[in-house]
């Protein structure tokens, strides 16, 4: 099965979303979920449009999204508090602000320590039966 991967970012007012290896393929809106169907809507679109699909589109394929940093922390900033970010990543408080908001970009170890508390978070999640 392909991969669709899908960039989603953050700007002052909106998110965007593009897919990184087919052309064409484009969605936004104020939140994550409506960019997601907007990038949805589109991608439909272009699929009953475009008589020449690229081979990606042609069978079956699954999309992936990506996030940097920056928009990652902004989607779930109603989610997660500094403190409890702080605590998931070991990374302070002042930092995960600078880069939830775009002042500092995080170097490589530090995006990878927020990725891995992330999916930590979500494996142990999984394991719960309520």
């Amino acid at each position: 099965m392909e991969k669709l991967k899908v960039q989603i970012g953050v700007s002052s007012d909106h998110f965007g979303a593009f897919a990184l290896n087919c052309d064409g393929i484009y969605g936004a809106g104020n939140t994550v979920e409506e960019c997601k169907e907007n990038l949805l809507e589109g991608l439909h679109l272009y699929i009953s449009s475009t008589k020449d699909l690229p081979e990606i589109l042609k069978g079956e394929y699954e999309i992936e999204y990506h996030f940097d940093v920056q928009s990652i922390l902004r989607y779930y900033s109603d989610v997660f508090t500094k403190p409890a970010l702080e605590r998931l990543t070991g990374i302070n408080q002042k930092q995960l602000h600078h880069y939830a908001t775009g002042l500092k970009k995080p170097r490589p170890e530090q995006r990878k320590k927020i990725e891995t508390a992330l999916h930590k978070l979500g494996t142990e999640l999984l394991t719960i039966q309520l």
